[in-house]
């Protein structure tokens, strides 16, 4: 059971990662890079490693798209 799940959070991170490359939309791309690393800490999670599953939730998901939509704002307002 372990192992399906982890394949199906697998897939899921690859298509993900698929969509935030080839998306024409930046903040559509970062919110899909954001799951993305919430997807990878849930699957270092069930692999039984909660300390990387936790910096890859707080620094892999959270802090790295909260600084990508930072600085998307700053060069936006310094276009425009």
């Amino acid at each position: 059971m372990l192992t399906v799940l982890a394949a199906i959070l697998g897939i899921a991170a690859v298509v993900g990662a698929y969509y935030a490359i080839h998306n024409e939309k930046l903040t559509a791309a970062i919110i899909a890079s954001g799951i993305v690393g919430m997807v990878s800490s849930i699957l270092f999670l069930l692999l039984a490693a909660p300390d990387v599953a936790m910096t890859e939730a707080s620094i892999g998901s959270a802090l790295t798209t909260a600084i990508f939509f930072f600085t998307l704002n700053k060069i936006r307002q310094t276009n425009g």
